[in-house]
């Protein structure tokens, strides 16, 4: 029983506390409190000193390309020579497109020259010239269809649901005031 009463006091004597990181929040926030803008500008400033020193550092790329280029001279060559072919064959296709249109140009003058040659000759024997003849339109088909048409036009306003007084739709009719200022009368 001694042992009971001991474990008793013991378990009694100190009770157990969280152990956490709470007692360093006053500390912290109290610190904040004073020194939280100095703590802000510093860390921006440092951030844009760590991003322009990146940018003046040399990269890897620009390291190697620096000590190196005696190793690829081979590969510069090569590529030099690619972009020479490329260039000559952009400029053949070019010559080639730069002909046709010349000889299109050429066909188009002649059969020009051609036209006034025929012109001029159909003049002197007194034959009037004409270049395009248009092919006459038969009025009785375009002036069955406008009446048709007209017809067609009445039903679907009627069936539109269209009135000139609501102000939406319809068609190209509106009212403009007339002219400002006396009359021209007198």
């Amino acid at each position: 029983m001694e042992a009971d009463e001991d474990t008793a006091k013991i378990q009694t004597g100190s009770p157990l506390e969280n152990q956490d990181l709470g007692f360093l929040l006053p500390s912290v926030s109290s610190f904040l409190a004073e020194y939280g803008w100095y703590l802000l500008f510093l860390s921006a400033g440092m951030y844009l000193l760590v991003e322009r020193l990146a940018k003046r550092r040399p990269t890897a790329q620009h390291q190697e390309a620096a000590a190196g280029p005696s190793r690829d001279a081979a590969h510069v060559v090569r590529q030099q020579e690619g972009l020479e072919a490329a260039r000559r064959r952009m400029q053949e296709e070019l010559d080639a497109k730069a002909a046709l249109f010349r000889r299109k140009q050429q066909e188009l003058e002649e059969e020009k020259r051609r036209e006034k040659i025929e012109k001029w000759e159909s003049l002197k024997e007194g034959k009037s010239f004409k270049g395009n003849p248009k092919l006459p339109q038969n009025t009785d088909e375009a002036s069955t269809s406008s009446v048709l048409k007209s017809k067609s036009d009445k039903k679907t306003l009627r069936n539109s649901g269209y009135s000139p007084l609501s102000g939406d739709g319809g068609g190209t009719c509106t009212w403009r005031p007339g002219r400002r200022g006396p009359s021209a009368g007198g």
